[in-house]
This record gives C-alpha cells, structure tokens and sequence, in this order.
C-alpha cells in the first residue's frame, strides 16, 4: 500500500517542520514549500493526494487565491484543500464559515492555528482517498 503524499505550504518554518513530523510520524509521504509559487510547481512535481495551505504568505491572500486555483484546474479541482491559518488570530476577521463556497472560499477543512496534531490528524484522515 502506498502512502498518502501530503503537501504542506506556509511560510513559517518552524511550522512545516513540526506539521511535517506530525504527519511524517502517521506515515504520510511529505513535501513542503514555502510560498505560493514554490507550492503550485510543488503541485505539479509531486501530485499530493491532500494540501494542507496557510492564508498569508508573501500576500495577505496568497492561501485563498492558491485555492481557487487549484479548484478550477481540471488536474487538481479533487485534490483536498485543508486551510490551516492563524488569519482571524490575526486579523480579526472569521473566514471558517465561508469554507467551502466554490468562489470565495474553495477548500474541503478549515482549521484554525494553533492546531492540535491530534485535530490536524482526523481532518487529513477525514478528506484523504483511501490509497490501495
């Protein structure tokens, strides 16, 4: 059986480090990048079976428009999108309950930073295929 390929994008290492042994330790296949461009090349080099994205990278928007991208490209619109962010930490502003709106906000999880692995771990496991 083959192990689920995870791409991870955020720009805080020290986040990816510990998001990647996290995931690591529950047997997934991990690759990460840190900014929108780096995740999208990472995307067609390495095929994940589920993304988990931050919000603000190098732009406050960089998450969501890296989303509707991959939701309307005929190669990844099934690809899961888990939205790992820390933005209402940060800017006040609540984004959960417009996840999954195919215009605005086109991702299958929504989690909020700080994240408990325990809580990260049961919404890849929710939205990842299962791999035979």
């Amino acid at each position: 059986m083959e192990n689920a390929k995870i791409l991870i994008v955020d720009d805080d290492p020290d986040f990816r480090v510990v998001m990647k042994t996290v995931l690591e330790g529950e047997q997934y296949n991990v690759v990460t990048a840190s900014t929108r461009a780096e995740g999208m090349e990472r995307i067609s080099a390495d095929k994940p079976d589920l993304v988990i994205l931050d919000v603000m990278m190098s732009t406050w928007s960089d998450g969501f428009e890296m989303a509707r991208e991959l939701k309307k490209n005929p190669d990844y619109k099934d690809t899961p999108i888990i939205m790992l962010t820390g933005v209402e930490q940060r800017t006040g502003i609540g984004f959960k309950s417009t996840a999954g709106d195919p215009e605005w906000l086109p991702v299958d999880g929504f989690l909020d930073k700080p994240v408990e692995p325990k809580v990260l771990l049961a919404e890849v496991k929710k939205l990842l295929p299962q791999k035979a």
